[in-house]
């Protein structure tokens, strides 16, 4: 099982892979699509780490705390109880996510113009190579 596979796992709790993916969608979606997920980060502090996702280098990464004041609470909370895990080992699972999540969304380098999170579950497993 990979680095994804395994956090998608933990994240969908007893529904497994398909739910942690699911989570991961609706935190991105909920968040304004990949475009405002990345600007809600960036305005949260962690510009200089999402500029490192979508860029071409290595990935830098971010804290469960950090995610915690960047994502919206009840949505942390959702996913928390879906997994059965605290809210702080949810932000912890979603830091380490994170930056694959993104790098793998903006191959060439930029956020592209048609949000791959909104094209649904076989699509971003393919992209998530899941």
């Amino acid at each position: 099982m990979g680095f994804l596979d395994d956090i998608a796992a933990k994240l969908g709790g007893q529904q497994g892979q398909e739910g942690g993916l699911s989570s991961l969608q609706k935190l991105v979606s909920s968040s304004g699509g990949l475009q405002g997920l990345t600007q809600k980060l960036s305005s949260s502090g962690l510009g200089q780490q999402v500029q490192s996702w979508v860029g071409t280098g290595q990935n830098q990464p971010v804290s469960g705390s950090q995610v915690q004041h960047a994502i919206d609470p009840d949505q942390l909370n959702a996913m928390a109880k879906q997994a059965g895990l605290t809210p702080e080992q949810t932000s912890d699972e979603v830091a380490q996510a994170l930056p694959e999540m993104v790098n793998h969304a903006t191959p060439q380098g930029q956020v592209p113009q048609q949000d791959p999170f909104a094209k649904g579950m076989d699509s971003i497993k393919r992209m998530l190579k899941i």
